[in-house]
């Protein structure tokens, strides 16, 4: 895992691609291909300082406009243009940032290319961690989390045996909304506003529903082997301590930090080595470190997540792109905040649930969830 890296980014103008830009300043590795859903002018930008031999757009528009002002790097687009920057055969190591199921295709692309991946597309393993798991062992490569708080656990276990793990304990910011106690008037600049990370809007509205905690539950699940029953989470504000472990002892091993993406992203890239990276901890500074439990029945999200974990088979994945329809829909100001919890609820409850034995499956499934959810707003809205 110490080979110099030779790094394809899927989403290399999302939060995650930013930051992992910037630590890839400051290691030896090199920059192959990069990718963008649409903002080619920050892809740009990009190209003329990390010199990629490829890039790939999304939008395919987009894609013929940026061949217009740059001839110098290769330009390919939509899925097959993402597809192929995660299977070209320079690159060991795919950064997999794009936000939501669209990630899937390329980082299953990639896995079966032999590509090593550092992960910060959840949604890959919630929609497909069995099926991922299996294409792991079968092509021999491994995963590494770049999201803080799997990062975190990722390093607490290191050195860890199994059977000496009593349970994992995700941490989370509680978003804007976790001391609220009333959500009928929430605004989509309120759920936007998140208290610590500044990050894309469908995520920032997930970490104020606390989906995006539940969904990271069922992402450990898969990555850490670990049971339901034996991963907790709890909000932290502070948004130090990015995950813990409890030994079945009683001790507790927490990774700390500010809360800065680059650090797990540089731990990602690095491993399993470290390299000096960024400001020292000022505990003076941040004396106070809070937790409070996270309220199930205030954040319906959150439990719903839970639930399908717990009937796992098609539940997660139809959750996951149920979700990413009404988060849209609340994106588009087409239905209260409040109302996100409430149409998934109902969805989850009229589900029937699939085996999911191949891509095909999985794929069908998110389809079905995307088509049953723009279904229940309308029924919502009265349309």
């Amino acid at each position: 895992m110490g080979k110099k890296k030779s790094i394809s980014i899927l989403g290399s103008t999302g939060s995650v691609g930013v930051n992992s830009l910037d630590v890839i300043k400051n290691i030896n590795a090199n920059i192959v291909a990069l990718s963008a859903n649409e903002n080619i002018s920050l892809l740009e930008q990009q190209i003329n300082i990390f010199k990629p031999k490829i890039v790939a757009i999304y939008n395919e528009e987009k894609a013929e406009e940026l061949k217009k002002r740059i001839t110098s790097v290769k330009i390919v687009s939509g899925v097959q243009g993402l597809v192929e920057i995660a299977t070209i055969d320079e690159v060991n190591f795919v950064i997999s940032a794009i936000s939501g199921a669209m990630g899937l295709i390329p980082t299953i692309a990639a896995i079966n290319a032999g590509k090593n991946i550092g992960l910060a597309n959840k949604e890959t393993l919630v929609c497909a961690g069995e099926y991922i798991l299996k294409l792991l062992h079968k092509n021999n490569v491994y995963i590494l989390p770049i999201d803080s708080e799997h990062n975190a656990i990722f390093q607490c276990l290191r050195k860890e045996k199994k059977e000496d793990v009593k349970r994992l304990v995700l941490t989370a910011s509680g978003g804007p909304f976790f001391k609220k106690s009333s959500f009928n008037n929430v605004t989509l600049e309120e759920a936007l506003n998140h208290p610590t990370y500044k990050m894309g809007k469908k995520i920032s509205v997930d970490s104020s529903t606390l989906m995006n905690k539940g969904l990271e539950i069922i992402e450990a699940h898969f990555l850490f082997d670990m049971p339901l029953e034996r991963i907790d989470a709890v909000i932290h504000p502070q948004s130090f301590i990015h995950s813990f472990i409890e030994l079945v002892d009683g001790s507790l091993l927490a990774q700390m930090s500010n809360p800065d993406m680059r650090i797990p992203i540089q731990y990602a890239l690095t491993y399993p080595r470290r390299k000096k990276g960024f400001n020292s901890f000022d505990f003076t500074k941040y004396a106070q470190l809070e937790f409070f439990p996270i309220d199930e029945k205030k954040f319906k999200c959150f439990q719903l997540a839970k639930y399908a974990l717990k009937m796992k088979k098609s539940y997660p994945c139809y959750l996951n792109a149920a979700n990413e329809v009404v988060v849209e829909s609340f994106l588009r100001k087409e239905i209260p905040w409040i109302a996100i919890g409430d149409i998934l609820e109902k969805l989850i409850a009229s589900h029937s649930p699939k085996d999911m034995v191949n891509l095909e499956d999985i794929l069908a499934v998110d389809n079905i969830a995307r088509k049953d959810a723009k279904h229940k707003i309308l029924n919502y809205r009265g349309e």
